[in-house]
């Protein structure tokens, strides 16, 4: 445009791509008031909180976490710090995961400190997960995972609020059963999980819509409100309860 030999011209330019950017904006904030499941831009909604995690009816831990937009695409991080009564000391670990609208992962870096300092940088592209990790005194290790979706679900060890974005991928307006691969960081563990709408529940006196989670061998409950917010989640066999404050 700076070529233009006239300057009616430019300024005419200037105003069709402000006109055609303004537009752009109108659509997506209209998409995403719209709502409509499925559609890319409503997948993802703003949230921050606090939860207790709950360990044989004990408090153990807190996590802080926000999800909320960055760039063209969402972020979703949370800092938990965890002390279960058998351990010698406290750990924190923090998950920072970024995504594109439609809930595919970007990348991910998680640290977990207690009496060292481990973590893990991981890029996503067309389903396979490209893992760098770095363990303290040690040199750090590459690995590569391949998914048959570029759609994976991360799910990291005592980072709950993963679970809140899983609950947002899950199709609301198809319901049944969806299957997801699934990565857990912390382990280097891929595989699959199966995710089903249990109906509503009221396990505190409160009206929840369940959601529930199961691997080969591991059943976790998500209770969300009616915007499908996260408000506690289950490991009845681990005896784990995980609660908004």
């Amino acid at each position: 445009m700076r070529q233009q030999a006239s300057n009616s011209k430019y300024k005419a330019i200037l105003g069709a791509l402000s006109a055609g950017l303004f537009l752009f904006a109108a659509l997506a904030v209209a998409a995403q008031k719209k709502g409509a499941p499925g559609g890319a831009a409503s997948l993802l909604a703003q949230d921050k909180g606090k939860f207790s995690i709950v360990l044989d009816g004990k408090t153990v831990g807190h996590e802080d976490f926000e999800i909320a937009p960055s760039g063209g695409g969402w972020m979703a991080k949370g800092t938990t710090d965890l002390k279960p009564p058998d351990a010698a000391s406290a750990t924190r670990v923090v998950g920072t995961l970024i995504l594109q609208p439609n809930g595919a992962p970007i990348s991910y870096d998680w640290t977990s400190r207690d009496d060292k300092t481990n973590g893990a940088h991981i890029l996503f592209a067309n389903g396979v997960a490209k893992i760098t990790l770095e363990m303290q005194g040690a040199r750090p290790f590459e690995q590569d995972l391949s998914f048959g979706s570029p759609l994976i679900a991360v799910l990291d060890n005592n980072l709950y609020h993963q679970y809140a974005v899983l609950a947002r991928v899950y199709d609301w307006s198809k319901r049944g059963t969806q299957t997801f691969p699934v990565l857990i960081p912390q382990e280097l563990t891929p595989g699959s999980i199966t995710v089903e709408s249990s109906g509503s529940a009221a396990p505190d006196g409160k009206s929840y819509e369940g959601l529930r989670v199961t691997t080969a061998d591991l059943e976790v409950l998500l209770l969300l409100d009616a915007n499908h917010r996260l408000m506690r989640l289950e490991v009845p066999a681990a005896k784990v309860s995980v609660i908004r404050e």
